[in-house]
């Protein structure tokens, strides 16, 4: 009796850990293919633009929307506590001007839940009701997805970055680029069960 039991325990949990691998393996094929594999021409613009700091490309691409009139005012969340914003100016000397003016720095953010804070305080500080939201394309669905839960009533607008792991060849050709996407994936997903879970946010 005993052992029936535990061989029917056996093959229940053999089956539910099979169908978890396989629901996992069908969300993450959904997940590569919400992610951008081409920059966008935006046509529009927005009260302001916020960059979510991690890979280069993305300041001077931020920086460069906000010299063609895309945006009022950039914030630059998740910078480093010892870089000064003479140092990031040097990534585009042409556009350094707008660091005396239009752009903002954020040391406090340590990871997206932190940059989409910032970027609520942010925003709601300048009265903005609409924002460019600038980082690289594996990392957009849960930016976007961070800060549609902190500013529910703000419209927000992806200028991904594509990586360069995505642009000169397909992702599941490449080991380092499918480890990046998995666990970008498994972050995700702990985003957005967190997120459920978080009553006190809109």
């Amino acid at each position: 009796m005993l052992a029936s039991f535990a061989r029917i325990i056996g093959f229940l949990t053999m089956t539910a850990g099979a169908l978890g691998a396989v629901l996992l393996g069908a969300g993450f094929c959904w997940f590569t293919l919400t992610i951008p594999t081409e920059e966008v021409m935006l046509d529009r613009s927005a009260d302001g633009i916020v960059v979510l700091t991690g890979a280069a490309a993305r300041i001077p691409d931020a920086i460069e929307l906000l010299a063609t009139e895309r945006g009022k005012r950039l914030l630059i969340s998740g910078v480093n506590r010892d870089t000064r914003a003479r140092e990031i100016a040097r990534l585009t000397p042409v556009y350094s001007k707008y660091f005396t003016c239009c752009i903002d720095l954020d040391r406090s953010a340590l990871n997206t839940f932190g940059n989409a804070l910032e970027t609520k305080r942010w925003t709601r500080d300048h009265n903005f009701s609409s924002l460019i939201v600038v980082t690289s394309n594996w990392h957009m669905p849960r930016a976007m997805a961070e800060l549609e839960h902190q500013l529910p009533e703000v419209t927000l607008i992806s200028f991904p970055v594509i990586s360069p792991k995505m642009k000169d060849q397909p992702w599941w050709s490449n080991l380092e680029a499918v480890r990046l996407l998995f666990a970008e994936y498994l972050k995700y997903l702990f985003a957005l069960a967190r997120m459920r879970l978080d009553t006190d946010s809109p």
